[in-house]
């Protein structure tokens, strides 16, 4: 292989990996978990492994296109962040405009499948996700207001939501469970983020609750919310849509998590290293709860709030 070969071989590799890193592949896989966790409550055993296999990669393209085209929106403050300083978008690796055809192309493709292979009301869930992802959060709240978390957490709880509606074609109890339970979850996890990142958001000056109202506020919303996550995610099992086995993975993961998040108020503590162990053990939480809900599910009667004809 000559040099100029050689040359175009690592150009290639180095574009492709540009282009990947920009779709955020963690927060693909996160949502993933969460579709298929949502997608499995809904079936309940009786899986039909084409409509699965379409709202997961339609939703993931969904996702990545959202990443995507954040990063061209988030491209003057992320210059300003330590850990995002080196995104293609900032150091011009890929032209932006290159980057923001990429993630139109992947939103055609991600909302095509989905709406030719799922029904009406999972397709409105994830355009109504991506555009409170895009237009609201990315564009004016994050960079604007304290409640920016709050609006974005509404569209990290979507995906599981769409992956129930795949099956159900319909919002009931357990869609708006979902919802709440994701909702809620997002929040002391994005704080935890948001405190061991302080100096990223403070120098890109963005209005996160740790950097516009204190640590000491931040610290009772995350033991706040995860009170309150735990109390909704026993609502499936007692509503009837999941069993013992749910029951007992999230009291034993949500008691975990607020202990955990308590000793944030110890005088001695590292607060770094404490939000980094919220953070982590977030991770841990949601993905043990929607691996649970997928095989714990329990034939309950669904009585929907609304539907949609597809």
């Amino acid at each position: 292989m000559n040099t100029q070969a050689r040359l175009t071989s690592t150009q290639w590799k180095a574009s492709f990996k540009g282009y990947v890193q920009v779709t955020k592949p963690g927060i693909i896989f996160g949502n993933l978990i969460s579709v298929a966790g949502g997608f499995l409550l809904a079936a309940k055993g009786d899986v039909d492994l084409v409509l699965m296999l379409a709202s997961l990669v339609g939703l993931s393209l969904v996702v990545a296109s959202g990443c995507a085209i954040n990063n061209c929106i988030d491209r003057d403050i992320d210059a300003k962040m330590q850990r995002t300083c080196k995104r293609v978008t900032v150091t011009g690796e890929i032209p932006l405009s290159h980057v923001l055809l990429f993630g139109i192309a992947l939103g055609v493709l991600g909302f095509g499948i989905l709406a030719l292979f799922t029904n009406a009301l999972a397709l409105l869930f994830a355009a109504i996700g991506y555009v409170v992802y895009v237009g609201i959060y990315s564009l004016y709240m994050k960079r604007n207001s304290v409640y920016g978390t709050l609006v974005g957490s509404f569209s990290g709880a979507v995906p599981p939501v769409v992956g129930y509606c795949s099956v159900t074609g319909q919002m009931d109890m357990g869609a708006v469970i979902l919802l709440l339970m994701f909702s809620l979850w997002q929040m002391p996890h994005s704080y935890a983020i948001a405190i061991f990142r302080f100096n990223d958001y403070a120098a890109a000056k963005i209005p996160v609750l740790p950097v516009a109202e204190g640590m000491a506020k931040a610290k009772h919303h995350i033991v706040l919310y995860i009170a309150v996550f735990a109390l909704v995610s026993t609502m499936l099992p007692l509503a009837g849509y999941t069993g013992t086995a749910f029951m007992a993975v999230t009291c034993a993961t949500s008691l975990w998590w607020l202990t955990m998040a308590l000793k944030g108020y110890r005088q001695d503590v590292d607060m770094p290293r404490w939000a980094r162990q919220v953070f982590g053990f977030s991770i841990i939480t949601i993905t043990a709860l929607s691996v649970t809900m997928a095989l714990d599910f329990q034939a309950v009667s669904q009585t929907p709030l609304f539907t949609l004809v597809r």
